[in-house]
């Protein structure tokens, strides 16, 4: 598989977990992690661009299912 180059993250794309569920949209990447946007409890959250799998159809697939994600990402 080839390495993401992060710089291919567009503002605004969905993010999407491995498990096909959405867990948030790109607000803009913050050195090598990725902000999400607002989530529905009002926070940003990071999560690391390790975790992105592929970038398919605008989209931003990551290598860690819904609840991994959002288990482990970091509040800001």
């Amino acid at each position: 598989m080839t390495a993401v180059n992060i710089t291919d993250i567009k503002e605004h794309s969905s993010v999407i977990a491995s498990c096909g569920t959405k867990v948030g949209d790109v607000d803009h990447l913050q050195g090598d992690d990725i902000k999400l946007t607002k989530h529905s409890d009002g926070k940003h959250h990071l999560i690391p661009s390790s975790w992105v799998g592929e970038l398919r159809d605008g989209q931003v697939v990551l290598n860690k299912n819904s609840q991994e994600v959002t288990g482990n990402w970091i509040e800001v």
